[in-house]
């Protein structure tokens, strides 16, 4: 875990933070203890978390390299970023096309003081940190960082991943998505993954309350919900899916559908 360079006024190290815990089931190194403790206690309630976790990811990789390689996507807005862990974003994106640009979105200064991570840009393109939170999609959009990097009369991938279980009823997850589309042209893409209970209901919800216990409450969600994000959007096949089950590749496979807790889809801006 590193120990220094960070400005420590604004890192809680005492109490679990969910980028943290990600970056400990990853196998990372970006964590505290209090991240080790929660993600044990979690694993400990629902033990293919760990499986869960990884899908996601894997999932965030396939569509990325999709949108870079099938859709021609040279643009990538990646908000709730979380701890850098390689390959990230731009990596899998300039591996297809070095000209891919990416901007990176979060508010969790431990992201922020790794983000050179996510700033090692291929020659040919470019990739920026905003700091800002996801529920202020004015602050994001009108960032300095993301209008010098991103041309926005041309196509941008928005990528949510792993985000919106954590924003409530009143955080208006779907109107925030919706504001942060609204000015990405025709020919953009949406990517998300979206935490349900629906597969292992017990589980899931006993991981739910390992969360919120840290002060970390969660809202997952059906499928009917799930749509609601990509209400005027032409989905990508297979549609909305379990996140392994969305274009698989061999990573997914032996992956039991109640060892996944992630709905995830690609969708078209007509």
């Amino acid at each position: 875990m590193p120990d220094n360079g960070w400005p420590a006024d604004r890192i809680d190290t005492e109490n679990a933070h969910s980028a943290r815990i990600y970056d400990y089931i990853l196998g990372g190194k970006d964590y505290y203890p209090a991240d080790k403790e929660a993600g044990e206690a979690m694993t400990r309630e629902w033990p293919a978390f760990p499986v869960h976790m990884r899908a996601n990811r894997d999932f965030m990789n396939r569509a990325v390299r999709r949108l870079a390689e099938d859709a021609g996507v040279r643009q990538f807005l990646d908000i709730g970023t979380g701890i850098p862990t390689s390959p990230n974003l731009h990596e899998i994106a300039q591996a297809v096309a070095p000209e891919s640009r990416v901007v990176y979105v979060d508010n969790d200064p431990i992201v922020l003081t790794l983000s050179q991570g996510l700033l090692a840009s291929a020659p040919e393109g470019r990739t920026a940190y905003v700091e800002a939170d996801f529920r202020d999609p004015a602050a994001i959009l009108g960032a300095p960082e993301l209008r010098e990097t991103l041309d926005l009369s041309r196509p941008v991938a928005l990528t949510v991943i792993a985000i919106v279980h954590f924003m409530l009823d009143e955080d208006d997850a779907v109107g925030v998505v919706r504001r942060l589309l609204e000015p990405l042209p025709s020919g953009s893409y949406l990517a998300m993954s979206i935490g349900t209970a629906e597969f292992a209901p017990a589980e899931v919800g006993r991981v739910a309350r390992e969360y919120a216990a840290r002060g970390m409450p969660m809202r997952l969600r059906t499928l009917a919900e799930a749509h609601e994000f990509f209400d005027g959007l032409d989905l990508v096949e297979p549609g909305i899916v379990q996140v392994h089950k969305w274009h698989p590749d061999d990573g997914a496979r032996g992956v039991r559908d109640e060892d996944i807790a992630m709905y995830g889809a690609v969708a078209r801006k007509p």
